[in-house]
């Protein structure tokens, strides 16, 4: 096995920006296998006393086993950053599907299936004994 590094993945456009740095899509070298790589700033993780906050979510992140819930496939820091490679959920977030698949908003049978996945997801979480936010 050798230790992950930048230099494992190839780096794609970002596809979304959060308060610590921003995600973007990435593939491994070796096996072209795609994937969503979290950058966490350390700059902006020790400005914010973040760093429980960014160790805590690594230990769910590796616990989670759902397919309704991403989870934590590689780890490795550059000097900037902590990176955090997670499994991508291809199509887009809920706030994409909202806003740009034609009108804003979507009918009720949409909505009750994005819910029904979403209380999949948390009762995976709550059955790990973990609550989301």
């Amino acid at each position: 096995r050798q230790p992950v590094t930048k230099d494992t993945f190839r780096q794609y456009r970002i596809l979304g920006k959060g308060g610590f740095g921003e995600v973007c899509a990435c593939q491994v070298r070796a096996t072209g296998k795609m994937y969503a790589c979290k950058k966490l700033e350390k700059k902006r993780i020790k400005k914010r006393k973040g760093e429980a906050m960014a160790l805590n979510e690594k230990q769910i992140l590796e616990k989670v086993n759902s397919r309704f819930v991403v989870s934590l496939a590689y780890a490795y820091e550059t000097k900037d950053a902590l990176c955090l490679v997670l499994t991508i959920m291809n199509g887009g977030d809920l706030k994409f599907h909202i806003y740009n698949m034609g009108n804003p908003g979507f009918k009720d049978e949409r909505a009750v299936f994005y819910a029904a996945e979403i209380c999949c997801g948390l009762q995976h979480l709550h059955q790990e004994g973990i609550a989301y936010r």
